[in-house]
């Protein structure tokens, strides 16, 4: 496959299409190829072919939400296309629509033979990543059955059952075996002189578990009306930027993708919600870190998302100690996932908890979302939730027994567990990993916060003012230690961590803008942290890199060592607003937005470190995710930091 693959998303759904809107079903080792849901792949395969031949791409699928195409039999300058097809696909919830629409150019009857051929593997996600691993599925079958109007797919393993059902109309007038576990569904089609036929396909993929009534669209452009009217609703009402246009149009494009991001979860009662994914291909499930950031960013514009995510995540809080899942009493969660490999616990993410930042960042969404919608009785709710959260971080975290919140490498799982979880992300100046358990600098600046926002709720909603005082003299201690092991005078900057023997790790990271925002450094501090990030080394002029340039440490297309990330920057920009530094925040702010309108105003997962000195256009990182939910939310963090300036 050598064409590029167009993403269509749609709460917990999508669509991965090549140029022509085909699946074709080679594995890949960039984005995964497909219609997926719940981690499963429903399509592996959706090639159309016209008498027996691969049509020619005229007009290749534009980003959008909805694919179209325009399509023609190959040939030369003197052999005009007989025909041509006009191709349009779209996404809804657990389905895929297409319309065909073939018209003859000929002044004279012609038939044309067009075909379908389909076929769902159900691979797991974990599966078609680029690591390697292969898993066993001992039972597993697969089987195929002509339907009147099409063709249904199913796979089963022990209890695990899945379907996809391929149904349409006109109803195909034969099925075929392929030899290769597809079937291909073919028509026959008689088209008068400069005539045209229609035809029209629905795709429903049926999860294990999920056992709702699902009704499929009657077509792409029905499909394409009901997400508008959800990303309309989104924007609506959100006072954007007059004087800047470009950060408005960002603004804009992030409540759009937002809108599309959004998937099933169940509250703490059962109660149905729905919380921003992390992001689409990989990641189109919860993430405890992504959503908390998300909703924090986007808390000023739509509270709703911090309403829904904050009983999301403690309906699945841990409760016990999971050895595998890395779980302990009280911790929120990191990844939760609903694939057939997370259900019969081959990989360890149905529920995961290797996250050291997610429950501080649980506690400050909490108390924000109090203090900014005056929901006292989500607070009220919460409240046990809140203070086993408290419990986790001063008892399983560390505060209590190390100075600080404390994370060890995850064997199967991840081996950083705050937010530059790559391995190699936590490093020094010259490439070295900590040895030992790791206290990560920004998680510290959460835990601060979130302690000063607990005792908040404790003595404003819980009215109980003695463990509101136990939270601020934990925080008082907390910065007091952290300036002290941290700081590393030389450089006049925070260490990235320490490692297990409280030594620094030295090298300079995006990690101390978190601090501002948290608001964990004096302001001595807090004012050079802020200023060394602007110099060139760290700053490329489409944001701060993750790492300065110049450390050996450093790669401008490394995942976490000197690539950009609009969430970072979103936070950088929130701290240097926070201490005063505003025309630094505005060159940030700026630097984003900039970078934004490059992209149709859509803000990537990452970019690559490259500077603007030296290219023009942000150089994009190779594996990003397109729609991710913290980068749609960045442009609305930006204008809480610095309005329309």
């Amino acid at each position: 496959m050598t064409d590029r693959h167009h993403l269509l998303v749609f709460g917990g759904t999508f669509a991965a299409v090549g140029d022509g809107g085909d699946i074709s079903g080679v594995r890949t080792a960039g984005s995964p190829e497909g219609l997926f849901v719940r981690d499963a792949r429903h399509l592996s395969r959706w090639q159309l072919t016209v008498d027996g031949a691969v049509p020619e791409t005229l007009t290749p699928v534009a980003d959008g939400d909805t694919a179209r195409c325009v399509l023609v039999p190959r040939g030369g300058r003197n052999e005009p296309p007989a025909y041509t097809l006009f191709r349009e696909q779209a996404v809804g919830d657990n389905s895929f629509v297409e319309s065909l629409r073939v018209t003859s150019n000929r002044p004279v009857p012609t038939t044309i033979h067009l075909a379908i051929t389909a076929d769902a593997d159900f691979t797991d996600q974990f599966e078609l990543r680029s690591d390697h691993r292969t898993y066993a599925k001992s039972g597993a079958t697969r089987s195929r059955q002509v339907l009147d109007h099409g063709v249904e797919f199913t796979y089963r393993r022990a209890e695990w059952r899945s379907l996809t059902t391929v149904t349409a109309d006109p109803a195909p007038d034969a099925v075929e075996e392929t030899g290769t576990g597809a079937r291909r569904l073919l028509w026959t089609l008689d088209l008068p002189p400069h005539g045209t036929k229609e035809l029209t396909l629905r795709v429903i993929a049926r999860p294990h578990g999920d056992k709702r009534a699902l009704r499929v669209p009657r077509s792409p452009s029905a499909l394409t009306t009901q997400l508008l009217s959800l990303e309309g609703e989104f924007v609506e009402g959100v006072a954007f930027p007059t004087g800047w246009p470009e950060l408005a149009a960002a603004c804009a494009r992030g409540l759009a993708d937002l809108a599309a991001l959004q998937v099933p979860a169940t509250g703490p009662d059962g109660e149905e919600l729905r919380v921003p994914a992390a992001g689409a291909p990989w990641f189109l499930t919860l993430l405890g870190r992504d959503a908390l950031l998300t909703s924090l960013f986007a808390l000023p514009y739509r509270p709703r998302l911090a309403a829904a995510t904050l009983p999301a995540l403690a309906a699945t809080q841990a409760t016990e100690t999971g050895l595998e899942a890395v779980s302990q009493p009280g911790k929120i969660v990191h990844e939760v996932r609903h694939g057939e490999l997370a259900h019969f616990a081959q990989v360890p993410y149905g529920r995961y908890y290797g996250s050291v930042d997610a429950t501080p960042l649980f506690l400050i969404l909490l108390g924000t979302y109090v203090e900014q919608t005056g929901d006292t009785l989500l607070a009220q709710r919460l409240e046990p939730h809140a203070r086993a959260a408290i419990g986790w971080m001063l008892d399983h975290g560390g505060l209590t027994s190390r100075g600080y919140l404390v994370y060890r490498a995850d064997q199967g799982g991840l081996a950083n567990q705050n937010w530059k979880d790559s391995p190699g992300a936590i490093c020094s100046a010259d490439g070295t990993r900590p040895g030992g358990p790791v206290m990560a600098a920004g998680a510290q600046g959460y835990a601060y916060d979130a302690l000063r926002r607990t005792a908040w709720l404790a003595r404003t909603v819980w009215q109980d003012e003695t463990y509101a005082a136990l939270l601020e003299q934990a925080a008082a201690d907390l910065r007091d230690r952290f300036q002290q092991d941290f700081w590393m005078p030389e450089h006049s900057f925070p260490a990235l961590a320490l490692d297990g023997g409280g030594h620094q790790v030295n090298a300079l990271a995006s990690d101390a803008g978190h601090l501002l925002w948290s608001g964990l450094l004096d302001k001595e501090y807090g004012e050079a942290v802020g200023r060394r990030l602007l110099e060139p080394d760290f700053f490329s002029g489409w944001g701060v890199r993750t790492l300065a340039a110049g450390q050996p440490a450093y790669h401008p297309l490394s995942y976490h060592r000197g690539s950009v990330w609009p969430h970072d920057n979103a936070l950088i920009t929130l701290g240097l607003a926070r201490y005063g530094l505003h025309d630094e925040a505005r060159t940030v702010a700026h630097a984003l937005v900039d970078a934004a309108t490059t992209t149709g105003h859509r803000l990537p997962e990452v970019l690559a470190g490259y500077g603007r000195d030296t290219h023009t256009e942000p150089v994009p990182y190779p594996h990003a995710c397109v729609r991710e939910s913290r980068s749609a939310a960045a442009p609305l963090a930006l204008l809480t930091a610095v309005g329309g300036a």
